[in-house]
């Protein structure tokens, strides 16, 4: 059992996102992957997704959504403690993308790291800066900086209808600190089940398959998803997961005002919202217009919501993410609406 309360008095102080311009329809990827527009739809939702530039990279998109939540949050980037981005999608093996956001945005002295657990990742960010947070910093420095950034355009097989329809890239980011007693991140849960690490991957490209031309001509370096394994996973563990979560922060399911899901593909999340108990949430789904950006799509979306003027002081909000690995991550939020001081 992972589900625990706390850490008090740290939560959401901003938010911030960024997606690239090229703006990519249906069209485009049904025609590379030999199946229609009405087709992704169908079994998707998904009508757009936007793919990074050229000369874009994970750590560009991570800066522009860091800088967005920083100015947010009133916060600068020389008082953060901590920095970690959550990708898998890294600019590269190392260092770590986060020294990179880092170095872009001036944030002398911060402790940086990434974290990879796939779509889950910004989850597990959230609530391991917060717990750092809570434990206490060095001087004056009391926030957090939590980035989800993904380039999936660059690891995705345009001919592989399975994985190519899902897919865009993005980037969100949320500033941690302190907030007003009861408020914040109030209780999270982080589960992993390795007996299923087959089920998404990149086979090519580590220390097992490094690349050669042998991976390179069998498409190792290509992202690969067991569709109907992680539909079956995600009807199971999801629900499993809340239960658990509200359970141990001994709040009613009725009593959650918003649901910021990983936004993996707009028909499987109708499919398993039912299956929650949440009868008075307001579920958030942005996947028809970013389609799934991987670690980036909870705070995406999370960034859409309060910019749009959705949540209100003391609102519950859950936060779920769930990928690769497998993994699964909750996180429950009350919301302080209330002004920061920096």
């Amino acid at each position: 059992m992972t589900a625990r309360r706390g850490p008090f008095g740290i939560g959401i102080r901003g938010t911030g996102s960024f997606l690239p311009v090229e703006t990519v329809p249906n069209s485009v990827v049904a025609e590379r992957a030999g199946v229609t527009a009405d087709w992704i739809v169908r079994k998707t939702a998904i009508r757009e997704r936007r793919y990074a530039a050229d000369d874009e990279a994970t750590s560009d998109l991570a800066v522009a959504a860091a800088a967005s939540a920083l100015a947010d949050a009133g916060v600068r980037a020389g008082d953060l403690a901590w920095i970690v981005v959550a990708t898998s999608t890294p600019d590269q093996p190392q260092p770590a993308t986060a020294s990179l956001v880092q170095h872009r945005l001036g944030a002398d002295g911060a402790a940086v790291f990434d974290l990879n657990a796939v779509c889950s990742g910004f989850v597990y960010a959230l609530v391991t800066v917060a717990a750092l947070l809570s434990g206490g910093t060095v001087g004056a420095r009391r926030h957090g900086l939590v980035v989800g950034a993904e380039v999936y355009s660059r690891i995705i097989d345009p001919a592989d209808r399975r994985t190519a329809v899902l897919f865009g890239d993005g980037a969100g980011a949320v500033v941690l600190g302190p907030v007003r007693a009861g408020y914040g991140i109030v209780g999270s849960d982080l589960i992993g089940f390795g007996q299923h690490h087959d089920m998404i991957g990149v086979p090519a490209g580590g220390s097992r398959r490094p690349a050669s031309q042998e991976t390179l001509a069998s498409g190792e370096h290509y992202f690969h998803m067991q569709g109907r394994a992680v539909r079956d996973f995600v009807t199971a563990e999801l629900p499993a997961g809340v239960r658990r979560l509200l359970t141990v922060c001994d709040i009613a399911p009725d009593a959650v005002d918003h649901f910021v899901p990983h936004q993996a593909n707009g028909m499987m999340l109708r499919e398993v919202l039912p299956l929650l108990g949440l009868p008075r949430a307001r579920t958030h789904l942005t996947v028809a217009e970013h389609a799934n950006t991987g670690a980036a799509s909870v705070p995406l979306a999370l960034d859409t919501v309060r910019r749009g003027g959705l949540l209100e002081d003391g609102d519950t909000v859950l936060l779920a993410g769930f990928g690769g690995g497998m993994s699964l991550g909750t996180a429950l939020v009350r919301w302080d609406g209330a002004p920061g001081d920096g």
